[in-house]
């Protein structure tokens, strides 16, 4: 699953609903575009995992059990994550480069906003996903892994632009290194913790998924600091953007098809020829998400670093419906999931089911529950649209305010 919340450090520079889009904004407007873009297609995973009737049974990357069409609409939202915490570091830059911001100011805000994230994963957005307080049931997932990126990015940005760049590429390259490296199980049962290890909970926080600790945080704080040093190539006159921006994404594109096709190193599922040329190909895209794996990065972020060049160019109605969601999107990010919820809830109620069991996290709700793919795209249409008028109201407001607590929504 996937989601950002605060993806957007960086308060966006004010564009009007009905104004268009100008080429001396056109880096920051692509920015909000490709960041819009992905917040909409972010709901479709959470609407898929809450709405079709496969997600609590199988995974549906499951190349044993699943359809091609299962499988892409699983796939497409693999580049959700990547986008949102990549832009995240960029926004950092962008943040404390203003006029007159000093590293600390920048260390302090990053400090604080990572660790209000945290504490807003465990509280607001824990309780969208499972609608109750049992807390022998949760899960540290992307907003947590967001918040405590931030965290290290409060002391990298002490460093030079180089180092913290340095780092965050070797994170990336080096830590599929430590695949290997396994764990015991932190959960015996549901809602059980088992009699784990500290060493368990630590390298499970750092880079095992291992429930209830979705997100291991190994290599995401290393790809929010790959795009704080990022950040430079967008403040370049426009030709130079463009070229680097093109160059950049099409060696890391290059880079994944090169090493996926040697299946050494880079991902510790390899790929395999399958009964049919489609599924051969699905296997072939079929990566690691949990911890992302350096091919899954290579396949998501080069193809996002191009789409910014593209973005630029594009203008009028659809791309300012789409900027409108990447200016806001922590208010987003936590009313679609309570949105999704809400209509599980309803779906269930009409179809006269115990509601009881529909009071927890997609993973366990009950059986007979499910609808197919056709349902859930025009579910998926219906939340974003339904969210469209406020999110463009708080879009306005702010663009028109700079109080500092607008900057933690």
């Amino acid at each position: 699953m996937v989601t950002p919340a605060a993806v957007a450090v960086a308060p966006a520079v004010p564009l009007a609903v009905n104004e268009p889009l100008v080429e001396s904004r056109g880096r920051l407007d692509s920015v909000d575009l490709l960041r819009g873009v992905i917040m909409v297609v972010m709901a479709l995973d959470h609407v898929r995992d809450s709405f079709t009737r496969s997600a609590h049974l199988f995974d549906p990357a499951d190349l044993s059990r699943t359809t091609t069409g299962l499988f892409l609409t699983r796939w497409i939202t693999h580049f959700c994550a990547p986008t949102f915490i990549f832009l995240a570091g960029a926004s950092a830059f962008l943040y404390g480069s203003r006029p007159g911001r000093s590293r600390s100011e920048l260390a302090r805000f990053l400090l604080s906003r990572g660790l209000w994230l945290v504490l807003i994963e465990l509280t607001v957005v824990r309780f969208a996903w499972f609608f109750n307080l049992d807390y022998h049931f949760f899960n540290l997932q992307v907003i947590w892994a967001i918040g405590w990126s931030m965290v290290a990015l409060s002391a990298l940005v002490y460093l030079p632009i180089r180092v913290v760049g340095v780092l965050g590429v070797a994170m990336i390259l080096l830590h599929n290194l430590a695949d290997g490296i396994t764990v015991q199980p932190l959960i015996s049962a549901p809602g059980v913790l088992a009699p784990a290890r500290a060493w368990d909970w630590v390298w499970s926080i750092l880079h095992v998924r291992n429930t209830p600790v979705t997100y291991p945080l190994i290599p995401w704080i290393g790809v929010m600091a790959a795009g704080y040093a990022f950040a430079p190539v967008l403040r370049h006159e426009p030709a130079r953007r463009r070229r680097e921006l093109v160059w950049l994404g099409t060696a890391l594109i290059a880079g994944f098809v090169l090493l996926r096709g040697l299946n050494l190193y880079g991902d510790a599922s390899r790929w395999s020829m399958q009964p049919s040329t489609t599924f051969t190909l699905l296997s072939f895209i079929n990566t690691t998400k949990y911890p992302p794996s350096l091919l899954f990065l290579l396949m998501t972020l080069g193809p996002a670093i191009v789409s910014l060049t593209l973005f630029e160019r594009v203008r009028g109605p659809v791309a300012r419906f789409f900027i409108v969601y990447g200016r806001v999107p922590f208010l987003y990010y936590v009313l679609h999931l309570y949105l999704i919820h809400a209509l599980v809830v309803a779906f269930a109620a009409v179809r006269g089911d115990e509601l009881q069991g529909y009071l927890t996290l997609w993973r366990y709700l009950p059986d007979s529950w499910g609808y197919g793919l056709g349902v859930t795209y025009l579910v998926w249409v219906a939340v974003v649209l339904a969210l469209y008028p406020i999110c463009r109201w708080f879009a306005g407001v702010k663009s028109r305010r700079r109080d500092a607590w607008l900057s933690y929504l």
